[in-house]
């Protein structure tokens, strides 16, 4: 039986090529987009890490706003495409829930649109982590679709793939971002726009300086 990481992983290295080419603008076009990471950005001094980078369509533009940043995506197929759009970034194959990188070693992290893919067990796991390698007084911005529950995708930029995403209640993520240690100073939602079906949501989270991370749940790296 293939598990939902395997399952996400065929899916998005089915679609990398379209995806890529059909998303290809660079900036966001919408303007809250252009806001939320303007402020992500804004004084951010140090190392930053895109998870769930996919083609660096998101990773492109914070670099242009003067971050270090890198990208990490879970498809083989989605870091070639990015490596081959801004070959002036790193890019590298991992996941969100076991991230190849040392305690408190990056400034901000971004999961635009990635955390969608994670089962509701994961998500602790996944937020331990975050704030495992986010230095004291580091942010996070999420983004994601907002509603309950899961969707089954079974075709996507033209191809026929087998995954599931989830619609998240951000009141929810909230408490659990705060669980793992983390503030949420900022929280925006707003309706759908063109294709979209659902509101989005934005959720700048901060690791309180002189804060440890928490352990994360039985099973996580680091927890135990």
């Amino acid at each position: 039986m293939i598990d939902h990481l395997e399952r996400t992983r065929r899916a998005y290295d089915a679609v990398a090529v379209d995806y890529a080419r059909l998303l290809a603008q660079g900036w966001p076009s919408d303007p809250l987009d252009r806001q939320v990471l303007a402020r992500f950005a804004a004084g951010l001094s140090g190392p930053v890490v895109e998870v769930g980078c996919g083609p660096g369509r998101m990773t492109g533009p914070l670099a242009g706003l003067g971050l270090d940043v890198r990208g990490i995506d879970l498809s083989p197929e989605m870091v070639a495409e990015a490596r081959r759009r801004h070959p002036d970034l790193d890019f590298r194959v991992g996941t969100m829930t076991a991230l190849d990188l040392p305690d408190a070693s990056v400034a901000g992290l971004v999961a635009w649109y990635s955390i969608i893919h994670l089962p509701p067990a994961d998500r602790p796991v996944a937020f331990a982590e975050f704030a495992r390698v986010l230095r004291p007084g580091g942010r996070l911005q999420l983004a994601f679709q907002v509603g309950d529950g899961p969707v089954e995708i079974r075709h996507a930029y033209g191809h026929d793939v087998s995954a599931t995403a989830y619609r998240l209640d951000p009141d929810a993520i909230a408490d659990q971002l705060q669980d793992a240690g983390f503030t949420v100073p900022v929280r925006q939602v707003r309706g759908p726009l063109g294709p979209e079906t659902t509101p989005q949501a934005y959720l700048l989270a901060r690791r309180p300086a002189g804060r440890a991370a928490r352990p994360g749940p039985p099973g996580a790296p680091g927890a135990g």
